[in-house]
């Protein structure tokens, strides 16, 4: 059957079109956003009609929903398996530095998804949901040093925001330049951030 200017149109499963549309989607959200994003254009890029779209997603937002759940699951995951390779905290720390980082070099268009806006009133802002996944796996991290530390280690939950958050801030800046190498960038990231806990005042009262 003849797809559009005359191509062959490539006949999928429902699981490979599925597929096919999400990633497409990444590419176009990556690249105009939420609301520069029409279905024509997501359809056309996927040389399907608009009616298999909202088949697949019920529209728009559907699909950059589910676009966005998998790019944040995919590098929870990456975060997952660097925290569990062990370490000490100060190594812990500078492994989810790069693991960010990589994922930003290497998967461009989904950090350039989860950073975009998102849909007024939809889905939950990408960024800041990313951020505060995040924050939770290296919270332990800096609990553990806040008790060693003689600190409240509640207060981990607010620093690991602060860090994480820090982190997906310049990563944005560093995709534009990619310079000094990401290695350093981390290094410097973690030095800020660990010297910073170091040099902690003590909590009212303490001795």
């Amino acid at each position: 059957m003849p797809g559009g200017a005359g191509r062959p149109r490539v006949r999928m499963t429902g699981a490979q079109r599925r597929q096919q549309l999400l990633d497409v989607g990444r590419e176009v959200f990556a690249q105009r956003g939420y609301d520069g994003t029409s279905i024509e254009e997501l359809a056309a890029r996927a040389d399907v009609s608009k009616p298999v779209v909202y088949e697949h997603f019920g529209g728009k937002e559907g699909l950059y929903t589910l676009v966005v759940d998998r790019e944040m699951q995919r590098l929870l995951d990456r975060f997952t398996a660097a925290l569990a390779a062990g370490g000490s905290p100060r190594e812990l720390l500078e492994r989810a530095a790069l693991v960010l980082l990589d994922y930003i070099e290497e998967d461009t268009d989904g950090f350039r998804v989860l950073t975009r806006d998102s849909p007024a009133g939809g889905s939950p802002d990408g960024c800041a949901s990313l951020i505060g996944e995040v924050a939770r796996k290296v919270e332990h991290v800096l609990g553990a040093q806040f008790s060693v530390r003689g600190q409240d280690p509640e207060l981990a939950e607010l620093h690991s925001q602060a860090l994480v958050g820090m982190v997906a801030l310049v990563g944005q800046w560093w995709l534009e330049r990619r310079s000094p190498g990401k290695e350093q960038v981390a290094a410097h990231l973690v030095d800020l951030a660990y010297d910073g806990l170091a040099r902690l005042r003590p909590p009212p009262g303490a001795p």
